[in-house]
């Protein structure tokens, strides 16, 4: 598989927690024009990381699909596509 882009995600909803599929993205806030900085985070080894802009919880969920969050519709750009 190849990857368009690194994946990227928005909390408009405000939640708490997201659960991804990846352990290293972008988080971007809020959709423009209410989104923060643009920040790449890298969980390495672990399985959670808190953005330092929104302080949204992001957690490592390998049961999801690339581009599926929980909950839905966090997930902006950057599925994985067949190559």
């Amino acid at each position: 598989m190849a990857t368009i882009g690194t994946p990227k995600y928005t909390n408009d909803i405000g939640a708490e927690k997201i659960e991804i599929a990846v352990k290293e993205f972008e988080c971007i806030g809020a959709t423009a024009p209410f989104d923060h900085p643009h920040v790449y985070l890298d969980m390495g080894a672990e399985t959670q990381i808190v953005c330092p802009y929104c302080s949204t919880l992001f957690e490592y969920n390998s049961g999801l699909r690339p581009s599926e969050t929980k909950p839905a519709n966090c997930c902006v750009s950057g599925q994985k596509v067949n190559a």
